[in-house]
This record gives C-alpha cells, structure tokens and sequence, in this order.
C-alpha cells in the first residue's frame, strides 16, 4: 500500500445511502449525482455505503446516478437508523475503501451520522452543504450561515478526508454519462451490542410526501386562525402532489405537530416552489425555507416581511384566496381549464 503522510492513498469517492421502509431516499440520488461529478473532477471511482433490511435487492438502482461499486450490509438489525450500530459499521467499510471524500444527505439522519463519523475518523465535517466545488486546490463546499443570511466556504488542509452533508433538493441529479453498472459486494457484519434499541418508528406530519424533500410544500401560519383551516391547505397540497409545512407560531399553538414546522428551529428545506399562506415572515423561518427556487406569499398584510423576500406576492385574503387556486388547480389537473 502507498502511503501519503501516514494515510492510505485515496481512490474513490464515496456516498452513505439511506435507505428507509424498503427504498432509497430521493436525496441519496442527489448526493450520488453530485459524488459522481467530484469523483470525474478527482479521476476516481464512485462507491457507496449502502446499510440496511432488505437493502441488497435495491442497490444496483444507484447505478443509474453514477456509482461504480456499492458496499452493502443486509441485515435485519439494521432496519433503523442507529448511530451506535451504524457508525461502526459504516467506519469498518470507510477503512477499506480509502476515500477521498465522503458525502451523504443533509436529512436528520445524515445529519446525526456525519457528526459521528467526523469524531470516530477525527477529520472535518461540513454541514447542509448546498455547494460543492472541486478544483485543482481541492474540495470546498458552501454552506448557510447566521440563518441563511450570508454563506460560508469551507476547505480541508491536504490530506484530510472531507465529509460533507448535503441539503436536500440543491444537488441536480441529472448529468452526462452518468449511468453506471454498479457491482454490489455485500459485507456481512457482527451485530453490535449498543446501550439502545429502536423498537419501532411512529412518522408524524402530513402523512404524504416528506417535508425535507418535497418539491412543493404548502406551508400555513398564525394567518390560519385554527388547526381547523389547515383542512384547506391540504386540499391544496393534495391537488399539487405537495407536503404541508408549518411556521413555528402555528406548531406552537398546536395546530400542526412539531414534525412539520419549517425553519430555524424546525426543518431545512429547499423546494422548487414554497407557498406561504398567513405568514408573517420571521427571519427564523426565512432561515428555513430562504433557499426555496420560487416563494409565493399570500398575505393580506402589506407590512408582511414574507412578501419582501418572495418571487410572487398575493395580498388576498387566504380564505378567499385559497378555495380559488385549488379549484384552478384541478381545473388544469383535469384538463378543462
């Protein structure tokens, strides 16, 4: 083995899939895209981790977005996500894979297990990164800061092994020559003895698409005047194929669950279309949603900072407002428009 500095050589790029209820999360593709464009710019190979129940049967599906090879481990035990199970799972792979850099999604999870690989490998990690540059100086990757309201770069010394957390929704998953036939070696594994179990998991939210990686999502706040009047964002979302999201006023007056509140405090997301509906606009939740492609406000206060910072802004009232855009939704859904 050639060495550099006391470290293996590093020949391959590799992404952590995750894999949830029998399938691969839309993020992983985004990361697996990305990684194959820095793999290219690098001239090395793509490989992924891949852990999971049932998880073997799916992997060659990253192929399609640019993996060479995918390490897998199949096993009952790794049916949910544990860092105390999954960390040295993934670390024993890492170190037979020499990488040179590590990339996985920005999702609660990726978020967890990106902390705790950085601390077992002691190298540097980049969190809900929306940016990845690779250049003849190597790797950097920006990433929000002070919510959202200005960016920062971040570089590694020579060397290092890069992790890097990706936000949902900001990598493309298209590319030139990207499919690929993945090779699947599959690595059997002890099973740990963590001091915790998951025994099982209960979701919470909208019950539809997932909030971190929708599309569209309707989101609703102290405008709503009541739980009762999110009734007709779900119609709206129900219409549009949309999650339903949050202001952290509404969730805290309990008329939406924690699960669906969306900014500083709540989730990261990045849609290509954010409709915010009684939203004052708060720099919390602007932390949250600000790197939205287009943001349609419908507020009928003038003063409301949301339209300041939006693509589109309605000043109608919502109870009017609402009812009539869905209609028109399914009038054009239905082809009668």
């Amino acid at each position: 083995m050639i060495l550099n500095e006391g470290k293996p050589v590093a020949k391959s790029v590799c992404v952590i899939a995750e894999f949830q209820r029998g399938g691969f999360r839309s993020s992983t593709f985004e990361v697996a895209s990305e990684g194959r464009k820095i793999a290219d710019g690098l001239g090395c190979e793509l490989c992924a981790i891949a852990l999971g129940a049932g998880v073997a049967e799916r992997a060659p599906e990253l192929g399609r977005f640019g993996v060479d090879r995918v390490f897998v481990t199949d096993e009952p035990f790794l049916e949910h996500y544990l860092a105390e199970v999954y960390v040295p799972v993934i670390a024993d792979v890492l170190g037979r894979i020499e990488p040179a850099a590590i990339l996985l999604p920005a999702s609660a999870d990726g978020k967890d297990l990106g902390a705790s690989l950085a601390g077992r490998l002691r190298e540097g990690l980049a969190q809900d990164c929306t940016e990845i540059v690779c250049d003849a100086s190597g790797l950097k990757a920006r990433r929000p800061v002070f919510g959202g309201g200005c960016d920062a770069w971040c570089k590694w010394a020579p060397g290092a092994i890069p992790i890097i957390t990706c936000r949902p929704n900001t990598m493309d998953c298209s590319g030139p020559d990207m499919h690929r036939s993945a090779e699947t070696i599959r690595i059997g594994v002890e099973k740990p003895r963590p001091r915790s179990e998951v025994l099982s998991v209960q979701l919470e939210g909208s019950g539809g698409v997932e909030l971190t990686e929708a599309s569209i999502i309707v989101s609703g706040g102290r405008g709503m005047q009541g739980a009762e009047n999110f009734a007709m964002l779900e119609e709206l979302a129900g219409e549009l194929g949309a999650a339903v999201g949050a202001s952290r006023a509404a969730v805290e007056a309990n008329w939406r669950p924690y699960a669906d509140q969306v900014g500083q405090t709540g989730k990261i997301v990045s849609p290509a279309l954010y409709i915010a509906v009684g939203i004052s606009g708060s720099i919390q939740h602007f932390a949250g949603m600000g790197s939205s492609k287009c943001i349609v406000a419908v507020n009928n206060n003038p003063e409301a900072p949301i339209l300041g910072k939006a693509d589109y802004a309605v000043l109608e009232d919502l109870f009017e407002f609402i009812p009539l855009l869905t209609e028109e939704v399914r009038k054009i859904r239905s082809g009668i428009a």
